[in-house]
Protein backbone atom coordinates (compact mmCIF):
# COMPACT_ATOMS: atom_id res chain seq x y z
CA UNK A 1 0.00 0.00 0.00
CA UNK A 2 1.42 3.41 -1.29
CA UNK A 3 1.94 6.24 1.81
CA UNK A 4 -0.56 9.18 1.07
CA UNK A 5 2.64 11.27 1.86
CA UNK A 6 4.83 10.01 -1.12
CA UNK A 7 8.41 9.37 -1.33
CA UNK A 8 9.00 12.67 0.65
CA UNK A 9 12.10 11.59 2.69
CA UNK A 10 11.70 12.48 6.81
CA UNK A 11 13.15 15.99 8.03
CA UNK A 12 14.43 16.70 11.30
CA UNK A 13 13.31 19.37 13.02
CA UNK A 14 16.20 22.18 14.16
CA UNK A 15 17.18 22.73 17.23
CA UNK A 16 14.95 25.90 19.30
CA UNK A 17 18.22 28.17 19.38
CA UNK A 18 18.40 28.18 15.91
CA UNK A 19 15.38 28.91 14.84
CA UNK A 20 14.80 31.50 17.70
CA UNK A 21 17.85 32.68 15.96
CA UNK A 22 16.94 32.23 12.28
CA UNK A 23 13.13 34.10 13.24
CA UNK A 24 15.44 37.63 14.94
CA UNK A 25 18.07 37.98 12.74
CA UNK A 26 17.10 41.19 11.33
CA UNK A 27 16.48 42.14 14.87
CA UNK A 28 19.98 41.24 15.95
CA UNK A 29 21.87 43.11 13.41
CA UNK A 30 20.02 46.02 13.79
CA UNK A 31 21.07 45.70 17.35
CA UNK A 32 24.57 45.42 16.36
CA UNK A 33 24.39 47.96 13.78
CA UNK A 34 23.18 50.98 16.26
CA UNK A 35 25.65 49.92 18.74
CA UNK A 36 28.20 50.50 16.00
CA UNK A 37 27.34 53.55 15.16
CA UNK A 38 26.70 54.88 18.68
CA UNK A 39 30.20 54.21 19.57
CA UNK A 40 31.55 55.53 16.25
CA UNK A 41 30.01 58.91 17.06
CA UNK A 42 31.34 59.08 20.33
CA UNK A 43 34.86 58.54 19.32
CA UNK A 44 33.95 60.83 16.61
CA UNK A 45 32.67 64.01 18.97
CA UNK A 46 34.61 63.05 22.36
CA UNK A 47 37.50 65.75 23.67
CA UNK A 48 40.80 65.07 22.59
CA UNK A 49 42.97 63.94 25.89
CA UNK A 50 44.22 67.08 27.32
CA UNK A 51 47.66 65.94 27.89
CA UNK A 52 47.88 65.45 24.38
CA UNK A 53 46.56 67.85 22.71
CA UNK A 54 48.78 70.64 23.14
CA UNK A 55 51.77 68.63 22.07
CA UNK A 56 49.24 67.29 19.14
CA UNK A 57 48.49 71.31 17.87
CA UNK A 58 51.83 72.45 18.55
CA UNK A 59 53.13 69.56 16.37
CA UNK A 60 50.12 69.94 13.67
CA UNK A 61 51.25 74.16 13.68
CA UNK A 62 55.21 73.15 12.68
CA UNK A 63 54.06 70.82 10.12
CA UNK A 64 51.58 73.51 8.47
CA UNK A 65 53.83 76.42 8.76
CA UNK A 66 51.22 78.09 11.08
CA UNK A 67 51.23 79.62 14.52
CA UNK A 68 53.29 77.84 17.42
CA UNK A 69 52.43 79.65 20.24
CA UNK A 70 48.77 79.96 21.68
CA UNK A 71 46.70 82.89 20.66
CA UNK A 72 45.62 85.60 23.15
CA UNK A 73 42.78 87.96 23.09
CA UNK A 74 43.15 91.32 24.67
CA UNK A 75 40.53 92.62 26.28
CA UNK A 76 40.32 96.54 27.40
CA UNK A 77 40.26 97.62 30.44
CA UNK A 78 36.55 98.62 31.31
CA UNK A 79 36.48 102.24 33.41
CA UNK A 80 34.98 101.88 36.53
CA UNK A 81 33.03 105.20 37.38
CA UNK A 82 32.48 106.87 40.62
CA UNK A 83 29.26 107.64 42.14
CA UNK A 84 30.84 110.36 44.63
CA UNK A 85 33.76 111.98 44.09
CA UNK A 86 36.82 111.46 46.37
CA UNK A 87 37.07 113.83 49.08
CA UNK A 88 40.23 115.22 49.22
CA UNK A 89 43.21 114.23 51.91
CA UNK A 90 43.51 116.45 55.00
CA UNK A 91 45.01 119.60 54.48
CA UNK A 92 48.55 120.16 55.80
CA UNK A 93 51.02 123.07 55.65
CA UNK A 94 55.01 122.87 56.93
CA UNK A 95 56.18 126.10 57.63
CA UNK A 96 60.36 126.50 58.17
CA UNK A 97 61.51 128.79 60.25
CA UNK A 98 64.49 129.90 58.39
CA UNK A 99 68.08 128.74 60.80
CA UNK A 100 65.91 128.14 63.53
CA UNK A 101 68.20 125.51 65.74
CA UNK A 102 70.91 125.61 63.22
CA UNK A 103 72.52 129.75 63.18
CA UNK A 104 71.79 132.83 63.68
CA UNK A 105 71.74 133.91 60.21
CA UNK A 106 72.55 137.28 59.28
CA UNK A 107 73.08 139.74 61.98
CA UNK A 108 73.65 143.34 62.52
CA UNK A 109 75.07 145.71 63.93
CA UNK A 110 72.70 146.51 66.87
CA UNK A 111 71.93 142.69 67.57
CA UNK A 112 68.90 142.00 65.30
CA UNK A 113 69.58 138.30 64.06
CA UNK A 114 67.41 136.97 61.23
CA UNK A 115 66.22 134.19 63.06
CA UNK A 116 64.53 136.57 65.31
CA UNK A 117 62.75 138.36 62.29
CA UNK A 118 62.21 134.65 61.05
CA UNK A 119 60.64 133.33 64.24
CA UNK A 120 58.45 136.79 64.53
CA UNK A 121 56.85 136.29 61.16
CA UNK A 122 56.64 132.43 61.19
CA UNK A 123 54.96 132.31 64.22
CA UNK A 124 52.12 134.50 63.08
CA UNK A 125 51.49 132.77 59.81
CA UNK A 126 51.57 129.44 62.06
CA UNK A 127 48.95 131.30 64.25
CA UNK A 128 46.60 131.98 61.09
CA UNK A 129 46.37 129.00 59.89
CA UNK A 130 45.64 127.41 62.80
CA UNK A 131 42.60 129.52 63.22
CA UNK A 132 41.39 128.47 59.57
CA UNK A 133 41.10 125.20 60.67
CA UNK A 134 44.35 124.19 58.71
CA UNK A 135 46.95 121.48 59.67
CA UNK A 136 50.40 123.07 60.39
CA UNK A 137 54.00 122.07 61.13
CA UNK A 138 55.97 124.57 62.87
CA UNK A 139 59.75 123.16 61.62
CA UNK A 140 63.20 123.78 62.69
CA UNK A 141 65.93 124.12 59.54
CA UNK A 142 67.17 120.77 59.62
CA UNK A 143 64.26 119.70 61.39
CA UNK A 144 64.74 115.63 61.66
CA UNK A 145 60.75 115.57 60.55
CA UNK A 146 61.83 117.22 56.83
CA UNK A 147 63.08 113.52 56.08
CA UNK A 148 60.29 112.27 53.37
CA UNK A 149 57.98 115.45 55.27
CA UNK A 150 54.72 115.22 53.67
CA UNK A 151 52.48 117.76 53.14
CA UNK A 152 49.92 119.90 50.99
CA UNK A 153 52.95 123.06 50.80
CA UNK A 154 56.00 123.83 52.29
CA UNK A 155 57.30 127.11 52.86
CA UNK A 156 60.81 128.07 54.41
CA UNK A 157 60.39 131.73 55.32
CA UNK A 158 63.93 134.00 55.36
CA UNK A 159 65.29 137.72 55.36
CA UNK A 160 68.44 138.82 53.50
CA UNK A 161 71.38 140.71 54.31
CA UNK A 162 71.26 143.34 56.99
CA UNK A 163 74.55 144.79 55.21
CA UNK A 164 73.97 148.46 53.50
CA UNK A 165 74.24 147.32 49.34
CA UNK A 166 72.90 149.85 47.39
CA UNK A 167 69.78 151.85 47.44
CA UNK A 168 68.11 148.79 45.54
CA UNK A 169 68.71 146.24 47.73
CA UNK A 170 65.15 146.51 48.70
CA UNK A 171 62.44 143.92 48.70
CA UNK A 172 60.97 139.82 48.37
CA UNK A 173 61.93 137.13 46.60
CA UNK A 174 60.86 133.42 46.17
CA UNK A 175 61.97 130.54 44.70
CA UNK A 176 59.85 127.17 44.08
CA UNK A 177 61.58 123.50 44.11
CA UNK A 178 62.86 122.36 41.04
CA UNK A 179 61.95 119.18 41.92
CA UNK A 180 57.92 119.40 41.90
CA UNK A 181 55.76 121.82 40.24
CA UNK A 182 55.43 124.81 42.69
CA UNK A 183 54.24 127.22 40.00
CA UNK A 184 50.88 127.44 41.40
CA UNK A 185 52.23 128.09 45.19
CA UNK A 186 54.84 130.63 44.07
CA UNK A 187 52.05 132.91 42.25
CA UNK A 188 50.16 132.74 44.87
CA UNK A 189 52.59 133.94 47.44
CA UNK A 190 54.40 136.51 45.48
CA UNK A 191 50.65 138.17 44.60
CA UNK A 192 49.18 137.80 47.93
CA UNK A 193 52.81 139.04 49.47
CA UNK A 194 53.27 142.28 46.97
CA UNK A 195 49.25 143.25 47.91
CA UNK A 196 49.77 142.81 51.39
CA UNK A 197 53.55 144.57 51.87
CA UNK A 198 53.85 146.66 48.23
CA UNK A 199 57.49 145.72 48.66
CA UNK A 200 59.02 145.78 45.19
CA UNK A 201 59.90 142.07 43.87
CA UNK A 202 63.56 141.20 44.09
CA UNK A 203 63.93 138.96 41.34
CA UNK A 204 67.35 139.51 39.83
CA UNK A 205 68.66 138.52 43.21
CA UNK A 206 67.73 135.18 43.73
CA UNK A 207 70.73 132.48 44.21
CA UNK A 208 71.17 128.69 43.64
CA UNK A 209 71.09 128.60 47.44
CA UNK A 210 67.25 129.13 46.89
CA UNK A 211 66.69 127.31 43.93
CA UNK A 212 68.52 124.05 44.98
CA UNK A 213 67.08 124.65 48.79
CA UNK A 214 68.19 121.74 50.75
CA UNK A 215 64.88 121.35 51.79
CA UNK A 216 63.53 120.78 48.43
CA UNK A 217 65.68 117.66 48.26
CA UNK A 218 64.79 116.28 51.62
CA UNK A 219 60.71 116.47 51.55
CA UNK A 220 58.66 113.72 49.91
CA UNK A 221 58.45 113.97 45.91
CA UNK A 222 55.34 115.96 45.11
CA UNK A 223 55.09 118.49 47.79
CA UNK A 224 54.93 122.25 46.66
CA UNK A 225 57.74 124.05 47.87
CA UNK A 226 59.00 127.70 47.55
CA UNK A 227 61.45 129.41 50.07
CA UNK A 228 60.48 132.98 50.50
CA UNK A 229 63.04 135.96 51.57
CA UNK A 230 61.05 138.11 53.31
CA UNK A 231 62.88 141.37 52.72
CA UNK A 232 66.14 143.21 53.28
CA UNK A 233 67.20 143.47 56.82
CA UNK A 234 68.57 147.10 56.31
CA UNK A 235 66.43 149.16 54.19
CA UNK A 236 63.25 146.97 54.92
CA UNK A 237 63.91 146.72 58.59
CA UNK A 238 60.83 148.61 59.93
CA UNK A 239 58.52 146.25 57.43
CA UNK A 240 59.99 143.08 59.05
CA UNK A 241 60.21 144.08 62.76
CA UNK A 242 57.22 146.65 63.47
CA UNK A 243 54.99 146.01 60.94
CA UNK A 244 55.71 142.29 60.67
CA UNK A 245 52.09 141.17 60.64
CA UNK A 246 52.27 142.26 57.11
CA UNK A 247 54.74 140.10 55.82
CA UNK A 248 53.17 137.14 58.06
CA UNK A 249 49.15 138.40 56.20
CA UNK A 250 51.16 138.42 52.97
CA UNK A 251 52.63 134.68 53.24
CA UNK A 252 49.02 133.32 55.05
CA UNK A 253 47.12 134.68 52.58
CA UNK A 254 49.15 133.47 49.54
CA UNK A 255 49.02 130.06 51.26
CA UNK A 256 45.22 129.92 51.15
CA UNK A 257 45.42 131.10 47.18
CA UNK A 258 47.05 128.17 47.09
CA UNK A 259 45.00 126.03 49.32
CA UNK A 260 41.91 127.18 47.11
CA UNK A 261 40.59 129.14 50.67
CA UNK A 262 40.97 132.70 50.30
Amino acid sequence: MRSRYGNKPLQRERPFPIQMLGHNLPILLFLILAVAGMGAVYWFFSPVDSSSSAAEALAINDLDGGLSAPIYKTVPDKPVLQRLAQSPGPLRVGIIVGHRNNDSGAVCDDGLTELDVNSDIAQQVYAQLLAKGIHTDLLDEFDPLMQDYYATALISIHADSCDYINDLATGFKVAGSSYTNSSQLSICVEQAYYDTTEMFYHENTITPHMTDYHAFREIAPGVPAIIIETGFLNLDRDMLTTESYKPANGITNGILCFLGRS
